[in-house]
């Protein structure tokens, strides 16, 4: 089988195209025949050895993967050989063939296509544990959506509206910002690129404020840097902030701010979250394929990579030039 691999530490550029044998599954294990695997921020981490996890190289990048049951090993009776499913991989997705526990695969329905399928488990995942249960949003509050434009931001944006809230997506361009509004925000604010100065920092704070009506009640950061102290500064009494990742760097907020408005950091990690607690994972899966099906979420891919180009889409991302969802298909 061909994958797309990281044989040392380094950028996007570096991974190579190489042949490896193909998988075999063992007790409790399934190979799957990988259709089309989704670009996520920590593909570009993972590569550069910054992700909390470090596989041993070779490995492939890819965290979430959408294709067909090609054979089951020992023990596993949930899943059939031709079953189309996606997989959490944490890595390893960039390649025509996996092998995963059985437990980290799910069933898809038949009407969700592989690109979106492979598009469709972190993001929405990420960011519905996040909403739901990290932030605990509640129909009528204001949620404030920090890369609105991006794969988790998109997936934000839909799920807080479909959970009756008011989204002020901030983006960084006036590009970004139409998207983010023909996915449904209510508002937008572009916000200029970082690292900016003090006063920068306290218009964008008054911008948000402007744009949420007087402050957000949840916080929704996937950028980190210097936009979160503004946004934390826009914040209501008893507010939320969730931290989702920092493509920006890891902020050092002042905490003074969340005293002031007796306000929540809350952290949210969700690859953890599905180790841990994986009966609400299964739950919020099942919310998620049912909001799918009445047409309230969908991934918006903007762009396909086959798989020997999959380091440009992890550019794409790093460099924060794509909007919505990318994928590596394997066609």
């Amino acid at each position: 089988m061909k994958a797309l691999i990281s044989t040392k530490v380094g950028p996007p550029e570096s991974l190579e195209l190489a042949e490896l044998p193909d998988p075999v599954a063992g007790e409790g294990e399934v190979v799957l025949a990988v259709k089309a695997a989704g670009v996520n921020f920590p593909d570009a981490l993972i590569i550069e050895d910054k992700y909390q996890f470090k596989p041993e190289r070779p490995f492939a990048p890819g965290g979430e993967v959408a294709g067909v049951v090609e054979s089951v090993g020992a023990g596993v009776t949930h899943l059939k050989v031709g079953q189309r499913v996606i997989g959490s991989t944490g890595w390893g997705g960039y390649a025509e063939k996996i092998k995963l526990p059985a437990a980290r695969i799910m069933p898809i329905p038949d009407t969700m296509p592989f690109d979106e399928a492979s598009a469709f488990i972190l993001t929405y995942g990420t960011s519905y544990y996040a909403l739901k249960d990290r932030g605990v949003l509640q129909p009528g509050e204001t949620v404030l959506i920090l890369g609105a434009a991006g794969g988790v931001g998109v997936a934000a944006i839909e799920l807080a509206k479909a959970m009756g809230a008011k989204v002020v997506g901030a983006v960084s361009s006036e590009a970004k910002a139409e998207f983010a509004k023909a996915c449904g925000a209510d508002a937008t604010v572009i916000y200029p690129p970082g690292a900016f100065a003090k006063e920068q920092g306290k218009a964008l704070a008054d911008a948000f404020k402007q744009a949420t009506g007087g402050g957000a009640d949840v916080v929704y950061d996937a950028v980190g840097g210097d936009y979160c102290e503004p946004a934390l500064r826009a914040m209501n009494w008893n507010s939320r902030y969730l931290v989702i990742g920092f493509p920006a760097g890891i902020p050092t907020p002042p905490l003074n701010l969340t005293l002031l408005k007796s306000s929540s950091i809350v952290g949210v990690f969700w690859g953890a979250h599905v180790a841990r607690e994986p009966k609400l994972h299964e739950s919020n899966v099942r919310d998620l394929f049912k909001l799918y099906a009445e047409g309230k979420i969908k991934p918006r891919i903007s762009a396909r990579y086959p798989l020997a180009e999959g380091g440009k889409a992890i550019r794409s991302l790093m460099d924060r030039t794509a909007t919505g969802k990318l994928v590596v298909t394997m066609e």
